[in-house]
């Protein structure tokens, strides 16, 4: 036990209209919406990374916080996994998100890491034996440390992609092994900074292998959940190779392995790569590949990566909206990859932070399911393309090109453009948000 959260009693349900600021005014775990939990609906977890390995530092200025356990020991690393449930405990948390560098201290070498890895997950196999929290995903990080400044499946050094390669592993083996539901490949530094020395075909075939090596590693050892791609465009690289839902479904597509990885799609990324989150969720979905997302915001104004708490429920209704036409969560989740601001010093503004993010998500989410069970969009979506659905015009997509045109000509085909009644639509929308 820590005393870093001392006085923070657990956060309830209360109602909107209570006074209290650490009780859930719109989160309520046992309500249900559409026939199901809440809590399973939405499926909670906390970033490990940031709720407890960042230090409040952003370009232009270093450090900002001070917790009793950041330090380079495993004595420091464990006292991390103690305040890390605890807050689990406080915000009733039903999972967890973690790269292995958040739990344990860097090593004098790439062996000694490893080793501590090791020793923190079997402590964090532990701490879980005693809560009902549980691990959404379990990620590598290869990205922060100087070996990986050129990438890791992409380096141009093997030995590199040999330490990426045993990094993963071990990563898989423990998440297997604490029970975590999917794993994520988040690329970090998988591109490039300049063409000038770049071989892209050479990079795309390495970070091609390795996601193979992956995807045959979780069948060998039987691991049942999903292998995520976190798409991002860029940021710390220029540009990066998994830039968006489009690009990663043609890099799948390429390697054979659309059947097998989904995506871990996350709000910010999306405003990078010039997309809104509902279109890289629907986009997801066309094409097979939702699996779980990140919450979080930019800041519009700054023109990169802020990772925020959510505040705007509408947007975030645009999302849910989304994630129920995907059929729900199935091992996938609502993770905070969000993280304070700088100035923000207090246990009680990380409490806070997630109490606020999780009753606008679950405002959010009761709009959706409103709208989607009124099915007044849908009826409306689908009597755009009722024309599609006559026998006549479904030959069409199975006939050839000289056919068609024949079509047009015979039945001398004067089509009046019909209205797609945007406003109208937005302002059903509205209505239910």
């Amino acid at each position: 036990m820590t005393d870093f959260f001392k006085g923070i009693a657990p956060v309830r349900y209360e109602g909107p209209q209570t006074a209290n600021e650490f009780a859930f005014r719109h989160y309520n775990p046992d309500e249900l919406v559409m026939g199901k939990r809440m809590e399973d609906q939405l499926r909670f977890a906390v970033a490990w990374w940031h709720s407890f390995a960042w230090p409040g530092g952003d370009p232009f200025g270093g450090q900002t916080f001070e917790r009793p356990w950041f330090g380079d020991s495993m004595d420091a690393a464990r006292m991390k996994a103690d305040a890390a449930f605890e807050l689990f405990a406080i915000l009733g948390q039903p999972f967890f998100c973690f790269h292995d560098a958040d739990i344990r201290p860097e090593g004098a070498t790439f062996a000694e890491s490893l080793r501590n890895f090791e020793g923190m997950v079997d402590y964090i196999g532990r701490k879980m034996e005693g809560t009902r929290t549980k691990l959404l995903w379990g990620t590598a990080n290869l990205f922060s440390h100087r070996r990986y400044m050129a990438g890791a499946a992409t380096n141009p050094d093997p030995e590199v992609f040999a330490c990426a390669a045993a990094t993963v592993k071990a990563c898989m083996d423990a998440t297997q092994r604490l029970g975590g539901q999917n794993y994520v490949l988040w690329g970090g530094r998988e591109g490039y900074e300049t063409l000038l020395n770049t071989d892209l075909g050479r990079e795309t075939e390495q970070a091609g292998r390795f996601l193979q090596m992956v995807v045959d590693y979780k069948h060998k050892t039987g691991f049942k959940g999903a292998i995520l791609i976190e798409p991002k465009p860029q940021e710390p690289s220029k540009h990066q190779y998994d830039y968006d839902v489009a690009t990663v479904y043609g890099f799948l597509k390429r390697f054979g392995l659309e059947n097998e990885v989904k995506v871990n799609i996350e709000q910010g990324h999306a405003i990078l790569a010039g997309h809104s989150f509902e279109h890289e969720l629907a986009l997801a979905t066309a094409l097979g590949l939702f699996g779980s997302i990140d919450m979080n915001r930019n800041d519009m104004q700054s023109g990169w990566d802020t990772d925020q708490f959510p505040d705007n429920v509408p947007e975030m209704a645009r999302a849910y909206y989304e994630v129920i036409r995907a059929g729900g969560f199935t091992t996938g989740g609502t993770n905070f990859d969000a993280k304070l601001r700088r100035q923000s010093l207090d246990a009680g503004d990380l409490v806070l932070a997630h109490v606020g993010a999780m009753d606008v998500c679950a405002r959010a989410l009761k709009a959706a399911a409103a709208l989607w069970q009124d099915g007044a969009l849908e009826r409306a979506r689908a009597g755009r393309y009722a024309a599609w659905d006559r026998p006549e015009n479904q030959a069409m997509l199975g006939s050839d090109l000289a056919s068609v045109a024949q079509r047009a000509v015979k039945e001398s085909l004067n089509p009046a453009p019909k209205s797609g009644r945007q406003e109208r639509l937005e302002n059903l929308w509205n209505r239910f948000v």
